[in-house]
């Protein structure tokens, strides 16, 4: 089956659509970081990275990089009007202090209870967990952009997670590369999907039960690179 998949970019943009004006996010690195790019006309978010820097835009033009001025990722970034730039203490600080909104991330798997595993796939992975357990413990709301699926077609929405947690029922929103999803006790509760593919379709590719609350919207996004 040739899934109707949103692109990286179009996720990233689907996500951005929901931030808040004037919240506080962090912005985890890969995929999530895209979001700076799309903030809707007439909004502006505070874009958090661990390594210290509040207020930051999205990537500079190519050859216009300073690369004193980068985010958790090592990928430079630009500044916008009133950001700061602190030592990585005080912005964890800020991480374990609640004072951040939400916090945007990958995943490797997410649970239909809501636990993340984002920093190690299996023994054998290499580990890499920076500082997303501090955050799915310390912000608001936490919020996961993924592929729909593995690059061998398996889902990544499970019923369990079978790699190294992050964290334990702390996600609230996925958004994918085939859907918007919440997550409460029921589990999986989908909000949007692809006007082409059905819910059957869909369920298919996801390893634990999709809910619904009446008609689910189409899930769209314009052309972005």
């Amino acid at each position: 089956m040739t899934l109707p998949k949103l692109t990286n970019a179009q996720i990233a943009w689907r996500a951005a659509q929901d931030i808040a004006d004037g919240a506080y996010v962090n912005l985890g690195i890969g995929l999530p970081e895209l979001c700076a790019r799309f903030q809707p006309e007439g909004r502006r978010a505070m874009f958090h990275t661990e390594n210290g820097i509040l207020g930051f835009g999205p990537a500079p033009e190519a050859g216009q990089e300073d690369w004193d001025v980068i985010n958790a990722g090592k990928k430079a970034v630009t500044l916008s009007p009133g950001a700061a730039i602190f030592h990585h203490a005080d912005s964890f600080a800020m991480v374990r202090g609640g004072h951040l909104d939400m916090a945007i991330l990958g995943a490797f798997q997410v649970a239909a209870t809501g636990d993340l595993a984002n920093w190690r796939l299996g023994a054998s992975g290499v580990p890499a967990v920076g500082g997303a357990m501090d955050l799915v413990n310390g912000v608001k709301q936490v919020v996961v952009l993924t592929d729909h699926v593995t690059k061998d077609g398996k889902p990544k929405l499970v019923d369990t997670c079978t790699y190294p947690l992050t964290g334990v029922g702390c996600v609230t929103r996925v958004y994918t590369s085939l859907a918007v999803i919440d997550i409460d006790p029921r589990g999986f509760v989908l909000r949007e999907k692809p006007a082409g593919m059905s819910l059957d379709e869909l369920q298919a590719v996801t390893g634990a039960p999709l809910h619904t609350d009446g008609p689910v919207a189409d899930l769209t996004a314009p052309k972005v690179d």
